[in-house]
């Protein structure tokens, strides 16, 4: 039984629960979440 788990929502996640916890952390957080979508949209 072959599990693939997709990168976005694990991303996703991950960001969401650093803003949460370190809210001055946000602007960080959704450059480097829109620099890592934007390679994997260029990758695939």
């Amino acid at each position: 039984m072959n599990i693939s788990i997709s990168p976005q929502p694990v991303v996703s996640l991950i960001a969401g629960i650093l803003i949460f916890v370190f809210p001055k952390l946000l602007n960080y957080i959704v450059a480097i979440y829109l620099i890592i979508i934007g390679i994997l949209g260029l990758i695939r």
